[in-house]
């Protein structure tokens, strides 16, 4: 196994959400190779590896603490695994590089992994004060600071818009710019602070009204979108025909991208009409696991069709 050089922390751990789920998806194979591109704390690479003693696993992260700690969970399977830090957007540049052309199968759990979460210092959420950074890879990119600084007001309010899904950003982009004019905004406490100044303190529907905010701007900084946009266009010529892709999303921006990417007929058969979503005893285990879906496709044999898109249906 590839093992990584960054030294992972005792206290990373992170539930694996519709693990048994994702892995009947895939439907494994002997001597098959797949890709966990959302490697985290490398649950479903564990899963993966245990329910078949003669298939690989190749594990992407972008965050080196995730990789670190993959490494140590997954050491036991040792040269099965190859582990590599790089955006799942270069799966195909790295595939190449480690002598794969196609692989049998792929999993992704999308969106912020709850050590990142949990980790003050990453400043992914209003519930520990830490600096404005949220970038999982905490080594390279601009920060959260350096993208309020660099947007316009009128900007800003639309990522937030946008990103977010959040109605009241115009109000909450000039507050946020305010702020950051006095001098008031270097943690995320500050960050809250001005959101609340902007829109109040009271919860709609039981959801903090920093949240949606904090959301669009880490999707910005991260490129999550962009991110996902370019691994859906990827997986069709990486995964083999009959070879199976299940990808677990947390919000509606995501789970749209994935569903129509699966609406392209001539390249994917969806497995299920609506997705699979946590059961109760999972959910009362994993709050995280309450807004998750499972989207599962088939990689169509290639045809000499043109790509043809199916409009959205209503169920799912």
């Amino acid at each position: 196994m590839t093992m990584p050089a960054f030294e992972p922390p005792s206290d990373f751990h992170h539930l694996t959400v519709l693990r048994a789920e994702t892995i009947a998806a895939i439907e494994l194979e002997s001597e098959g190779v797949y890709v966990d591109v959302t490697l985290g704390g490398g649950g479903h690479s564990e899963a993966i590896l245990r329910a078949h003693p003669g298939v690989r696993v190749i594990g992407f992260d972008r965050d080196p603490t995730a990789i670190a700690a993959a490494g140590e969970r997954l050491r036991e399977f040792g040269d099965r695994v190859t582990l590599v830090q790089s955006r799942f957007s270069r799966i195909e540049e790295e595939l190449a590089r480690l002598g794969h052309t196609q692989i049998d199968g792929l999993v992704a759990d999308l969106g912020v992994s709850s050590p990142q979460l949990d980790e003050a210092e990453r400043g992914m959420s209003f519930r520990r004060e830490g600096p404005l950074d949220m970038r999982m890879d905490p080594t390279e990119g601009e920060t959260a600071a350096d993208l309020i600084v660099r947007l316009s007001q009128d900007e800003l309010a639309d990522v937030i818009y946008t990103l977010g899904e959040e109605r009241r950003s115009r109000r909450i982009a000039r507050c946020i710019k305010q702020a950051l004019d006095s001098g008031e905004l270097a943690t995320t406490t500050d960050l809250r602070r001005a959101i609340v100044r902007a829109v109040g303190p009271r919860r709609v529907g039981g959801i903090d009204p920093a949240t949606r905010t904090f959301q669009g701007l880490r999707l910005a900084v991260n490129r999550e979108l962009e991110e996902l946009g370019a691994l859906l266009s990827a997986l069709g010529r990486v995964i083999r025909p009959g070879g199976v892709a299940a990808l677990i999303s947390f919000h509606s921006l995501e789970d749209r991208l994935v569903k129509r990417a699966f609406l392209e007929r001539d390249v994917w058969e969806r497995l299920l009409k609506k997705p699979l979503i946590a059961g109760e005893i999972e959910q009362a285990e994993n709050p995280r696991s309450r807004s998750a879906k499972l989207r599962t496709a088939r990689r169509q044999p290639p045809t000499d069709r043109e790509d043809s898109y199916e409009e959205f249906d209503r169920d799912g």
